[in-house]
């Protein structure tokens, strides 16, 4: 059994608010071979405390906006160190990066397969790279 489609478009969406914010060292696992509660495991790191705040409003508002999905279950909200968001199909961890490295989620499920994640501002900033390129190709 693998993740069902709407983990995966849940997980992306999740991702990519993210992303928006800033967060980094991604990480998508499909669980499902491992655990029956969820299908995707979206973790990302942030670079302070008042990040990870960021980065889990960011999350909570895109899906809702585009899902009209909310969490079923908000942990860690205190100190902001990591703060899991449960939405069922998905689970999104954020954690400050030296609680991620304390912890060791990322290991624990290093052998579920890995779901690929592209930044789409990054795809977007290297198309308009080549488009500006070519455009400096016509005047020469």
């Amino acid at each position: 059994m693998t993740a069902s489609e709407t983990a995966k478009t849940l997980a992306f969406s999740a991702a990519q608010a993210a992303a928006d914010k800033k967060a980094f060292a991604f990480n998508l696992r499909d669980v499902t071979s491992k655990i029956a509660l969820t299908d995707v495991f979206v973790i990302v790191s942030a670079s302070n405390e008042r990040q990870v705040h960021a980065v889990v409003d960011a999350v909570e508002e895109r899906l809702i906006k585009e899902h009209d999905a909310r969490p079923l279950r908000r942990e860690g909200k205190g100190g902001e160190q990591w703060v899991l968001l449960d939405y069922n199909d998905i689970v999104v961890h954020v954690f400050h990066k030296e609680a991620r490295d304390y912890f060791g989620l990322d290991g624990l499920w290093k052998d579920c397969p890995e779901i690929e994640f592209v930044d789409q501002a990054d795809v977007e900033r290297e198309r308009r790279a080549e488009v500006a390129e070519g455009d400096g190709e016509d005047e020469e």
